[in-house]
């Protein structure tokens, strides 16, 4: 008894106790409540067919635009604090698609990955591309929940929208918070082709993409317009040509939407800058949340071995410099 009572008395072992129990502890669950920023995002991304095209670098490769789209995603909910939430959806023509609401990062990570590694063109019901229309009615569908928009798109309207019926966002301007992220390199490139089951058929030419928007009325006056006709040419009669079978980053129009929807506006340039941009502080909010604290307990556990290593090994260093 008294043999014990003097090891306890000693402090290297009284110290070797407590670092046990600091390390016993550290191995169970510790949490502790902490007001904490965190971020509540609902991502709606373009798959329409100007995302295929491959203007982006990735390991010395050419990458698609919704490749890229996939990658950064990945690494920005990685980044998301926990108690952060991430949903995901798609947009084509003029409607967006909820995939699944929001859902927490750190305990759903798994899931929210693999959703986002399988996005894919071929998801789209339809071929055409209206931005603003699809903006909108991204806005409206997502305006009732708490969680901000981010809205990834090249800004490439399919056909090229009438300036006549440009939708109009003083209903919902500032109702929603959110980014527009912008998709593409500024110069224009190929529209890849591919079949059903994905193989490359080429490119798009000229004459298989409408070159100018059928719809409505023609924002020119009727005199302006070569062989128009009311009922039956209101766009004029001249074979529309352009450029409209490239495509590019339309990002002057991607900013006056986030201009006049209230949103904020990022481009697109590597995995890292859209982690800064969705977890910037204008989006967060501070809410309650569980945080993992048995790193503290280790800390402690490795602080007082180190220190009885120092002062087990510091005499006979001393020591062996008298010597």
């Amino acid at each position: 008894m008294n043999r014990w009572r003097q090891r306890v008395a000693d402090p290297v072992f009284a110290a070797l106790i407590a670092a046990f129990v600091l390390a016993v502890a550290a191995c169970f669950p510790l949490k502790l409540a902490l007001e904490r920023p965190v971020f509540s995002h609902i991502v709606i991304v373009d798959i329409t067919r100007s995302m295929n095209v491959e203007d982006y670098r990735q390991g010395g490769r050419a990458v698609s635009r919704l490749e890229f789209v996939r990658q950064s995603l990945i690494r920005a909910a990685a980044d998301l604090p926990c108690g952060s939430t991430l949903g995901l959806g798609v947009f084509t023509e003029r409607e967006p698609a909820l995939l699944f609401e929001p859902i927490e990062t750190c305990a759903g990570f798994s899931a929210i990955s693999a959703a986002i590694e399988q996005l894919d063109w071929r998801m789209a019901w339809a071929a055409d591309s209206l931005i603003a229309a699809g903006l909108r009615n991204t806005l409206e569908l997502l305006g009732r929940g708490d969680a901000d928009v981010v809205f990834v798109t090249d800004g490439h309207e399919a056909p090229p929208l009438n300036p006549r019926y440009l939708p109009d966002f003083a209903e919902l301007s500032g109702k929603v918070r959110g980014l527009i992220v912008g998709v593409g390199d500024s110069g224009l490139s190929p529209i890849p082709k591919y079949d059903e089951s994905g193989r490359r058929l080429g490119i798009y030419a000229e004459d298989e993409v409408p070159q100018r928007s059928g719809f409505g009325l023609s924002e020119l006056p009727p005199e302006q317009i070569e062989g128009y006709h009311a009922r039956n040419a209101p766009f004029g009669s001249e074979r529309a040509g352009g450029t409209e079978h490239l495509s590019q980053l339309k990002e002057a129009y991607l900013r006056q939407l986030a201009g006049t929807s209230g949103l904020g506006y990022h481009r697109l340039e590597s995995p890292e800058g859209l982690a800064r941009a969705i977890t910037a502080p204008a989006l967060a909010r501070r809410q309650q949340v569980a945080v993992d604290v048995r790193w503290i307990p280790a800390a402690l556990a490795l602080a007082v071995l180190a220190g009885v290593y120092l002062r087990t090994l510091l005499p006979r260093l001393r020591f062996s410099t008298a010597n």
